[in-house]
């Protein structure tokens, strides 16, 4: 699906950018890690190579302007014009903090990790795409640019940013043959947030009541959604955002309990009824 393509990942050597990293090698692509992490950068690269695929690592911290113009330069040279850029990195910085407790400081740290990364990013490997009239943009936000996020204000604002972002860019880029689009996990166990790590093994019983799939994610599932952006299978598709989440963010605030039946309330009350409105399920 990628054969003669050259990709970029930010991100690249941990989680969901280091699943796109395999997956896109594995669809012949010739893949370039950009990772702050030298260690995870040359493991990735190694395991891609082991496999048969065709990969190179840069450490690189994408939040510095010099250091991206510098990554540009060196892909040119070593890999060749970028024909895919993921905008993989982002953060949420813990601790979360109420928003009237942070400070210009916090404020700049979170946009610096999360919004500034794919403008840096994207406005150096655009243009060369614009050039060859082709490539595929694709930045990584969360859902919680599309819901709220008690003690994550500026992340939820920034990300929600990238959704604004990947819209308008793809409308000025469409007629040079450029697609940006974006993709909004949610529920995906990567190291940054290991989902089942947290859960209690008397409470795993829950988990389809949270995620309406039934399980949590696996960086392999955003990667395929990835591949697809990345690939000719989605060449009619720009300035969208595809939320890779299991059906969280569709469900809201519902609730699939143990009988099967739907609620917006899954606490119980004394009498054993359960609170609020509820659905039967159609399954």
């Amino acid at each position: 699906m990628l054969e003669g393509k050259i990709a970029l990942v930010t991100g690249g050597g941990a989680g969901i950018g280091r699943a796109a990293c395999e997956a896109f090698a594995e669809q012949g692509a010739t893949v370039v890690i950009a990772e702050i992490n030298a260690e995870r950068a040359a493991d990735t690269a190694a395991t891609i190579q082991g496999a048969g695929g065709v990969a190179t690592h840069r450490v690189v911290d994408v939040r510095d302007r010099l250091e991206v113009e510098e990554l540009a330069s060196w892909v040119a040279i070593e890999a060749g014009p970028v024909d895919i850029l993921v905008n993989n990195v982002g953060d949420f910085l813990r601790p979360g903090r109420p928003f009237l407790e942070t400070n210009e400081d916090h404020w700049q740290q979170i946009f610096e990790v999360n919004l500034a990364t794919a403008f840096l990013c994207t406005q150096a490997f655009a243009p060369t795409m614009i050039k060859r009239n082709s490539g595929s943009i694709i930045n990584v936000s969360t859902i919680e640019a599309f819901r709220g996020i008690p003690g994550q204000v500026a992340y939820s604002a920034f990300n929600a940013a990238i959704d604004g972002f990947t819209r308008s860019f793809a409308l000025e880029v469409a007629h040079h043959g450029v697609r940006v689009n974006c993709i909004a996990p949610d529920v995906i166990d990567t190291p940054a947030t290991d989902y089942a790590a947290r859960v209690p093994a008397g409470a795993k019983e829950h988990i389809p009541s949270w995620v309406p799939i039934g399980r949590f994610g696996q960086p392999k599932d955003a990667a395929g959604v990835l591949l697809f952006l990345a690939s000719d299978l989605s060449k009619f598709v720009t300035g969208t955002t595809l939320h890779v989440d299991g059906g969280t963010y569709a469900a809201g605030g519902w609730h699939r309990m143990m009988d099967g039946q739907w609620t917006n309330s899954p606490v119980i009350s004394d009498s054993g009824k359960r609170r609020g409105s509820s659905r039967r399920s159609p399954n």
